[in-house]
C-alpha cells in the first residue's frame, strides 16, 4: 500500500460543529446497538414514520441457512404502511414541507429547467395514481417504467407505489431486446415511457425503442395492451399549441421528430392527467408486501429480478441518507446516477424523499455542453452534498484542474462516491481539486441487492483512507471467510459476507426464489454472500477488492485486478484502466491489462515499459503485467460500468462474444480486437 493510501485524513471539517454528527466513538455505540439490539434500534426508528397498523408478529424473522430450510427475511410482517403517503403525504402535513423544493430539475441543454414542491409532487403523483387506476392497473401488479432523467420518472414511481402496484424501472439507455425481457420476466401490465429526449448531442428515439421492445413482446406471445407516453421532446406544444413560445434551448422544444404511435395501445401522459383528481387514498401495504423490482446483471447473462419490499427498504433508504449524507434541512443534494439504477431508486427518490430533502435531478452528461458542466450545476443551485460515479471522477480528470477551479464549488460540504471501488488516485483528486481539502468522502459499498450503504464512512466521525469502503453501516455485521466458509480474524483477505440481515436486504428475486438462495446463500450457509473479495486492514477498514470471479491465481498468488488497476492509474499518462486474466503455460494465468491514456500522452514501447515497472514497484514482482495494450475506449454498459466480460474475449481473441446490446459503444470492441497483443492465439 503507498504512502497516501495508508494516511488517514482529518474526520472532521471546518464547518461541521462538534455535536453536528456522531462522534466516533458515538458511532461505535450506535451501531453495537444495532446489531446487538435490531428491535430497540429500527424500532426506534420506525417510529419516525407512519404505520396505519403495528406490526403482529416477531419484528424481525429470518433464515440465512439453507442447510435448515427456506431462505427468508421478514421485517415487522403484519404492520401496515405506504412509502408514497411517508414520504410525500407525511412531509407535508406534519413536518408541514408543502412549499418546500422536492426537485430541482436541470435539464440536458443549460437553462432548461424546472422545479416542483413538494404539495405539487404529491398532487402530480395522486394524479397519475388515478389514471393508473383508471386502466386498470392494481395492487400487485407490475408497471414497466422506461423514461429518461424526468420528473415523470418520479411521478409515475410514486404513483405505483401509492396503490401497491409494482414499478420495475429499465434504465432508458437500454435496448429494444433488453427492455422486452424484462416486460416480460416481471410479466407487465403496461408500460410507460417517453417520445425522445437527447442524451449529449445524441437524440434517443425513446417511443420508437419502446415500440421495438413492444413487438418483440408480441411475436414471443406476451403482448402488452397498454402504453402512456410523456411528451418530453416537445412539452411546451403541450400548453401552446405546436408554437415555440419560449426561448432556446431549442433541442427540446419543437423537434420534427416522428414518433410512432399504436391506437388503442398508446396514450399521451398529459391528455390522461388533464381530467385526473389529485385525491388518491393510498393502498395500505404489509411491511412485507412487495414494492418494486430492479433487474441487475446476472452471471448467466440473464438479467436478476431482485425484489424490495415496503417496510424494511424504507427504513432502511431513509436511514442511510440521514447519516452517510449528514442530512441537514438546509441542503440541497446531487446525486447523478440515473433512476434506472438502485443508487437513483434509494438515493434519488426514496432517501431524500422520507426526509424531507431537496434533490437535483440531471437529465444531461458529465461533458456536455462542456467538461465543465457538473460544476457549473452545483454552483447554480448551491449544491451541497455530491453523490457520484469513480467513473465519472476519472473521465473529469482526463480535463485536468482548470475546467473545476473556474467554478466556485463553495458550497460544497460532503462528497460522495458510489459504483465501483474508487481508486486512491481519483479519490486523491476529488478530495483535493474538487473538494478542496475541506469536504470528507464518503466512499460507500452496496449493491442492488443490499437496497442501501453497507459498508461507509460517515462524515465528521470517521478518518478517511482513500479508496478504503471504511466500516460497516448500522445493522450490518460482514465478515472476510476463506475458500473452506472460515472466519478470518484481524488482518485478512477473502469473501466478503454478511452474517445478519439487515432492513433493506432484498427478499428475493423475482419468480425464482431457488435462484436466490443458490446465488447468495448456498456457498456459505448462514451468511449473506456478496460476489466481492475484501481485505480488512490492521485498523479494521475495509478495502473491497473486486468481483471473486475477477480475482487471479498467478503462480500460485491470488492477485486482485483491481489493485493491478490502481497500480496503473497512479502513472500520469493513464486515464483509464482494466486487467484480465490470460491463460499461461507456466503460471496458469497472467495480466493483461487494456489502458486509456490521457489527452497529450501517446502510448509507446517505452510508456509500456513504465507501466510495467509501475505495477512492479507497486505491488510486487508476481503482478508484472505481461501485455498491455492501448485502448482508445473500453466497453462499458450505459451506466459505466466496464464489461470485463468481454476484455477477456480480446484477451483470448475469442470472437464469441454473446449479447452486447447493453453496451454504450459495441464499435470500441472491433477496434480493441485489431489492437490486440501478440500473445500467439
Amino acid at each position: 500500500m503507498g504512502q497516501e493510501q495508508a494516511r488517514t485524513y482529518p474526520p472532521r471539517p471546518e464547518w461541521l460543529p462538534a455535536a453536528h454528527v456522531p462522534s466516533l466513538s458515538q458511532y461505535e455505540r450506535l451501531y453495537q446497538r444495532s446489531v446487538e439490539d435490531p428491535h430497540a434500534f429500527w424500532g426506534d426508528i420506525a417510529k419516525q414514520f407512519y404505520w396505519k397498523t403495528p406490526h403482529t408478529g416477531p419484528f424481525l424473522n429470518y433464515n440465512f441457512d439453507v442447510t435448515k430450510g427456506k431462505v427468508f427475511i421478514e421485517w415487522m410482517k403484519g404492520a401496515t404502511t405506504n412509502i408514497c403517503y411517508n414520504v410525500l403525504d407525511r412531509n407535508i402535513n406534519e413536518k408541514k414541507l408543502g412549499d418546500k423544493i422536492a426537485f430541482y430539475w436541470e435539464g440536458n441543454e443549460p437553462g432548461d429547467s424546472m422545479k416542483i414542491t413538494y404539495s405539487e409532487l404529491l398532487h402530480k403523483v395522486c394524479q397519475f395514481a388515478n389514471v393508473l387506476r383508471s386502466q386498470g392497473v392494481k395492487k400487485e401488479d407490475r408497471v414497466s417504467i422506461y423514461m429518461p432523467m424526468i420528473r415523470e420518472l418520479v411521478v409515475a414511481m410514486l404513483a405505483c407505489a401509492r396503490i401497491g402496484a409494482l414499478h420495475t424501472v429499465v434504465f432508458a439507455g437500454f435496448s429494444a431486446d433488453s427492455l422486452c425481457e424484462r416486460i416480460i420476466d416481471g410479466g407487465c401490465c403496461l408500460l410507460i415511457t417517453a417520445d425522445a429526449f437527447y442524451r449529449g448531442d445524441k437524440l434517443i428515439s425513446l417511443k420508437q425503442i419502446a415500440d421495438e421492445a413492444l413487438q418483440k413482446c408480441k411475436d414471443k406471445g406476451c403482448p402488452l395492451k397498454k402504453c402512456i407516453v410523456v411528451k418530453h421532446l416537445g412539452r411546451e406544444e403541450i400548453a401552446v399549441a405546436g408554437t415555440c413560445s419560449k426561448s432556446p434551448p431549442l433541442k427540446r422544444v419543437c423537434q420534427d421528430v416522428q414518433i410512432p404511435w399504436t391506437p388503442g395501445r398508446d396514450m399521451w401522459w398529459h391528455e390522461l392527467m388533464s381530467g385526473a383528481s389529485t385525491d388518491c387514498e393510498p393502498e395500505w401495504c404489509d411491511s412485507e408486501d412487495k414494492l418494486f423490482i430492479l433487474y441487475t446483471s446476472g452471471s448467466t447473462g440473464k438479467p436478476k429480478g431482485v425484489l424490495h419490499t415496503v417496510g424494511g427498504y424504507m427504513l432502511y433508504a431513509a436511514t442511510s441518507f440521514k447519516y452517510v449524507f449528514d442530512y441537514q434541512p438546509e441542503d440541497v443534494y446531487w446525486c447523478t446516477a440515473d433512476i434506472g439504477w438502485i443508487t437513483g431508486h434509494s438515493y434519488i427518490t426514496y432517501g431524500p424523499l422520507a426526509n424531507g430533502a431537496t434533490s437535483v435531478i440531471f437529465e444531461g452528461v458529465p461533458t456536455y455542453p462542456d467538461v465543465g458542466r457538473m460544476w457549473s450545476i452545483v454552483d447554480k443551485y448551491k449544491v451541497t452534498k455530491f453523490y457520484t460515479a469513480p467513473t465519472a471522477i476519472r473521465l473529469l480528470m482526463k480535463y485536468g484542474e482548470e475546467p473545476v477551479r473556474k467554478h466556485s464549488r463553495k458550497s460544497l460540504k460532503v462528497l460522495g462516491s458510489v459504483g465501483e471501488p474508487i481508486n486512491p488516485e481519483a479519490w486523491l483528486w476529488y478530495y483535493r481539486v474538487v473538494g478542496e481539502e475541506r469536504c470528507p468522502i464518503v466512499d460507500t459499498f452496496w449493491q442492488t441487492e443490499t437496497g442501501g450503504h453497507m459498508l461507509t464512512p460517515l462524515p465528521g466521525a470517521t478518518p478517511l483512507k482513500p479508496g478504503s469502503a471504511t466500516f460497516p453501516f448500522f445493522g450490518v455485521v460482514p465478515a472476510i471467510l476463506n475458500e473452506s466458509g472460515e472466519e478470518l480474524e484481524g488482518e485478512a483477505e477473502g469473501y466478503l459476507v454478511f452474517k445478519q440481515p439487515w432492513p433493506g436486504i432484498m427478499r428475493t428475486l423475482y419468480g425464482n426464489h431457488s435462484h436466490f438462495e443458490a446465488t447468495y446463500f448456498k456457498k456459505f450457509p448462514g451468511y449473506y454472500v456478496t460476489g466481492d473479495g475484501c481485505r480488512r486492514d490492521r485498523d479494521g477498514y475495509y478495502w473491497i477488492t473486486g468481483r471473486m470471479d475477477d480475482m487471479l491465481n498467478i503462480s500460485g498468488h491470488l492477485l486482485s485486478t483491481s489493485e493491478v488497476e490502481s497500480a496503473l492509474l497512479e502513472h500520469p499518462a493513464v486515464s483509464e484502466s482494466a486487467v484480465v486474466s490470460h491463460p499461461h503455460s507456466l503460471k496458469g494465468e497472467c495480466l493483461y491489462c487494456f489502458v486509456t491514456l490521457r489527452v497529450g500522452y501517446e502510448f509507446t514501447k517505452s510508456l509500456e515499459d513504465e507501466l510495467k515497472k509501475q505495477v512492479r514497484d507497486k505491488i510486487g514482482p508476481i503482478a508484472t503485467p505481461d501485455y498491455i495494450q492501448y485502448a482508445p475506449g473500453l466497453p462499458k454498459t450505459r451506466s459505466g460500468k466496464i464489461t470485463r466480460r468481454i476484455l477477456r474475449k480480446i484477451a483470448r481473441n475469442d470472437h464469441d462474444l454473446g449479447d452486447m446490446s447493453t453496451l454504450a459503444d459495441p464499435g470500441i470492441v472491433d477496434q480493441l480486437f485489431n489492437n490486440r497483443c501478440n500473445t500467439g492465439q
